[in-house]
């Protein structure tokens, strides 16, 4: 065959330069390197089909894609041993820019089969290569045994067409790296590409540097090992969840994510038909409630990574998870505009929300003491997904644990199943356990189970869940202790001891009653409402208000009078002054239980206490 050289321009069809533009021009140019080398697999996927169908007979030749730098000749260069193209085929393929090779070659061999792994548009993509280059030379022979091929073309888009040296089939793109983009002249630059994009391909990827190689002598050589693929060609998510192990699954996370601290747990999902896709979601371990919760959900393509984070795919509320989704019926040149509106994104969504709850169902149900050690690190993420999606807390309500003050755990209907005969569909809790000691010991002491809510959140979180189960109450322990703590003795009300706790609180509108309890160790007891201390707590949380946890007490409040107390007693024989000192001081002590004192209350605090040691 006589070389001739051709030359000529490149054509682009004008209805489709549009296309062209929305879909290929990218906003980082490291993603030329995934167009490459994703072609480069394309191809191998190719053949193989080819093989399979009884087209081709590969000998069983290991396929492979290499990845070459030369920093002296400034190029870098991408190979493989696939399909490789014809000069007809060069010519439609990559000439005219408009056409598909892969997506006619799915249409000529797989009819409605799209699920080997075809990523398709291969003259498109092939052209992202000339966002770092000067010039791009493609060698090609294809498997059929035609000529073999040598194009090349600067970024002008002029090009020449001749005969090539290349006497095995597959294709070699050498891409000229132009003075502006030098730093993919740099090993670290293409290693960190690869790594983030080429990872998990399904063809095994060689990365080589001709200057180390170079450099290395003969004897050195001999001694290196055989070179290792930079990508694991099938990952963990394309297994069955049966075949893995927990030690692969933990590996996994850490390879991926570089986080050497074991996750809580994870959820392998494997959806067939209609949605076919497959993933792993990891719950990672929080240190702290402000530590970030942002997790890294990474999407990926036929095994070809495609964006972090992509939050259309994950709800909102579940983005702390960390994993990573493999979705082929995705465009690889995904968009959040084709994300937002894609009827199979928000199935997708939907199905990880499901797989979500249906493992917090199954670890509660199947292994309640594993579950149990993890609750409170996953907490705050459920109960802040149960106030964005109301069918999620509709799926896990009978799985949401309950801490309790003495570190053991239960759910909500455990919880009111015992206490039937005590306080029915009420769950008493605590929202500060050390300054709320006094109150949490006296139910204790009555056998009667606290749960704890110490979460900023917690306020609207309570309020959202009562809303759902309208016949359950939620009330702090310090609000309603006469109703749950009362003993069977009568009361006595004294019109002038009410009188004096009035007047000595400052509170015109404080409310005082008396009541026996049945610890009589305990005076004098200073309450607020639920419903009032939930609202005071909203205003604060949203900083309607400037009064702050130092500020005076709710006018609401309600002193609960001790009838049962010995001190009481003695209280109504006192001399006046001396009653007015030790109500006032008895005030002091109730209100101390609790908040903090301001700076001017802590003073009167200590010198009223000085007073009473007077008394004695």
């Amino acid at each position: 065959m006589e070389n001739t050289i051709k030359k000529g321009g490149i054509s682009v069809q004008t209805e489709h330069i549009f296309p062209v533009i929305k879909k290929w021009l990218y906003s980082e140019k490291d993603i030329f390197l995934r167009e490459i080398v994703s072609n480069a697999s394309d191809a191998i996927t190719k053949l193989k089909r080819l093989a399979s169908l009884g087209q081709y007979d590969s000998h069983d030749e290991p396929y492979r894609i290499d990845v070459v730098l030369d920093k002296e000749a400034k190029t870098l260069t991408v190979s493989d041993n696939g399909i490789g193209m014809t000069e007809e085929e060069l010519d439609r393929y990559i000439c005219q820019i408009a056409l598909s090779g892969a997506l006619e070659f799915v249409e000529k061999y797989e009819g409605e089969n799209t699920s080997n792994g075809i990523i398709g548009h291969f003259g498109l993509g092939f052209y992202s290569s000339f966002m770092v280059s000067d010039s791009v030379e493609l060698i090609t022979k294809s498997y059929t045994g035609a000529p073999s091929v040598h194009w090349t073309c600067n970024a002008d888009g002029v090009y020449e067409t001749a005969q090539g040296t290349k006497d095995t089939h597959g294709t070699s793109v050498i891409m000229h790296i132009s003075d502006e983009e030098a730093e993919y002249l740099q090993k670290s630059k293409i290693e960190e590409v690869l790594e983030k994009y080429c990872a998990f391909m399904p063809v095994e990827i060689f990365f080589t540097c001709e200057e180390e190689e170079a450099s290395d002598d003969e004897s050195k050589k001999e001694e290196k090992a055989a070179p290792q693929p930079i990508n694991d060609t099938t990952p963990l998510w394309q297994k069955n969840p049966s075949d893995c192990t927990p030690e692969e699954y933990k590996e996994f996370y850490r390879k991926v994510f570089h986080d050497f601290r074991e996750p809580l747990f994870w959820i392998h999902v494997n959806a067939d038909y209609p949605l076919n896709f497959r993933g792993i979601l990891y719950f990672p371990k929080i240190n702290h409630e402000y530590e970030s919760i942002e997790g890294q959900v990474k999407l990926y393509y036929n095994q070809v990574f495609v964006a972090d984070n992509i939050k259309e795919v994950i709800p909102e509320y579940l983005l702390m998870l960390k994993g990573v989704l493999d979705c082929p019926e995705l465009p690889l040149n995904v968009s959040r505009s084709y994300l937002q509106n894609n009827t199979y994104v928000s199935k997708v969504s939907a199905h990880i929300v499901k797989k979500v709850a249906d493992k917090l169902c199954s670890l509660c149900n199947t292994a309640r003491e594993e579950y149990e050690k993890v609750w409170n690190d996953i907490r705050l993420f459920v109960e802040y997904a149960c106030m964005r999606d109301r069918k999620f807390y509709d799926r896990v309500k009978d799985c949401m644990l309950l801490e309790l003050t003495d570190g053991t755990h239960t759910t909500v209907s455990e919880y009111l199943g015992k206490a039937k005969e005590k306080h029915e569909n009420t769950v008493y809790y605590t929202s500060d356990k050390a300054a709320q000691a006094q109150y949490v010991s006296m139910f204790e002491a009555e056998g009667m189970q606290v749960s704890v809510f110490e979460k900023q959140m917690d306020v609207q979180f309570l309020s959202m869940i009562e809303s759902y189960q309208s016949d359950v109450k939620y009330i702090r322990i310090d609000a309603d202790v006469a109703g749950a703590l009362k003993s069977d003795e009568a009361s006595a009300e004294d019109q002038a001891l009410a009188k004096l706790f009035t007047e000595v609180s400052g509170n015109e509108k404080l409310k005082v009653e008396f009541t026996a309890l049945k610890d009589a160790s305990i005076p004098v007891l200073l309450t607020v409402s639920e419903e009032s201390r939930r609202m005071e707590e909203m205003m604060k949380l949203y900083a309607m208000n400037g009064m702050g946890a130092m500020g005076a007490f709710p006018t609401d409040a309600t002193l609960t009078v001790n009838t049962a107390s010995p001190l009481i007693e003695k209280l109504g024989a006192m001399e006046e002054d001396k009653q007015r000192l030790a109500a006032n001081y008895l005030y002091e002590l109730a209100r101390l239980s609790q908040r903090k004192l301001s700076a001017d209350e802590l003073q009167k605090f200590l010198k009223d206490s000085y007073a009473v040691l007077g008394m004695i």
